[in-house]
């Protein structure tokens, strides 16, 4: 279909993005934080739906986005002679960089490029990509598989963790946790040989992380550790929940799901907030992600049936 025949996309008034859940658990290499965040820049112009609000598939949308370093700026708050040199490394590293995909159930693991074109002009101070196929059926709007949120909503982390971290949060905002392997987690921030040991990864990622979520929203994010013998083999995320009201449009009969937006945190220097273990643990036998886990990593099934009973013995 060429760009001429595309039906109008519905273009939002806040910048969103829009990914598969499935690109939350890969690496993307050796993605900095700047170049992740033109990344996301670039992917929250896509868009998905039409002027109807019809969800678009991936071949119905255009594959060429331009991101100019003043719109760059203005969402990240970075300034602007900054933002022409972030553009001109991330137009680069978009080029060489794969997103690597662990396919658990297939035992297979998928390479698969980002861009098949980048081009940065220098005169008018922006990028031009061109997304390849193989990486659009992760960036269209599907139903119940992808992960949203607001663009501006990181535009305050200082860290490429920090990011990371968040996304998994709203891929979960509906139950109040998430549980991940070190080994998971290894994978998503894409640390490679660094942080070997456990500790130094707690104290550079998971805590560093928490800690700035948490100056930015008042969700209470903490974690606690699992163990097999002495070695952290995963790790639980706590959080508030996200408040979802279901609203039914009266001509069409359709139901939307509207999710309240994170508090802003007003006092940077609060603590952060103990969430409430028992009623986390309330919702924790009955998640398909806790399922979904110990299914793909074979060597995490003992793992999670210690936590579960360990659990189940804490609440009688």
């Amino acid at each position: 279909m060429s760009s001429k025949n595309l039906p109008k996309v519905l273009k939002s008034k806040t910048p969103k993005v829009y990914k598969d859940k499935k690109l939350n658990n890969a690496n993307f290499g050796d993605f900095n934080h700047s170049d992740y965040q033109v990344f996301l820049h670039l992917i929250s112009k896509i868009g998905g739906v039409d002027e109807f609000g019809k969800y678009l598939q991936p071949e119905q949308l255009k594959r060429d986005y331009v991101l100019t370093a003043k719109e760059f700026s203005e969402v990240f708050n970075t300034d602007l002679s900054n933002s022409y040199k972030m553009l001109h490394k991330a137009c680069k590293k978009l080029m060489k960089t794969s997103i690597t995909l662990e396919k658990f159930t297939l035992k297979e693991t998928w390479e698969i490029n980002i861009c098949s074109m980048a081009k940065y002009n220098k005169s008018h101070g922006n990028i031009l990509i061109e997304f390849t196929d193989r990486i659009m059926p992760y960036l269209a709007q599907v139903r119940e598989k992808f992960v949203l949120y607001n663009l501006k909503e990181i535009a305050n982390f200082g860290s490429l963790y920090t990011t990371r971290l968040y996304e998994i949060i709203q891929e979960f905002k509906e139950t109040g946790w998430v549980l991940k392997s070190i080994e998971q987690l290894r994978i998503i921030f894409a640390v490679g040989d660094k942080f070997k040991m456990y500790g130094h990864f707690k104290n550079k990622i998971l805590t560093h992380a928490c800690q700035e979520i948490n100056n930015n929203y008042d969700i209470g994010l903490r974690f606690e550790e699992l163990k097999e013998g002495r070695k952290v083999v995963a790790v639980k995320f706590f959080f508030k929940q996200t408040v979802v009201t279901q609203v039914t449009n009266q001509k069409t009969g359709k139901t939307t799901n509207i999710y309240s937006k994170p508090k802003t945190q007003t006092n940077t220097s609060n603590k952060v907030k103990q969430a409430s273990l028992s009623s986390s643990l309330d919702v924790l036998e009955g998640q398909l992600s806790f399922m979904e886990l110990k299914q793909e990593v074979k060597p995490m099934k003992s793992i999670l049936s210690s936590l579960l009973s360990k659990f189940t013995s804490s609440k009688k």
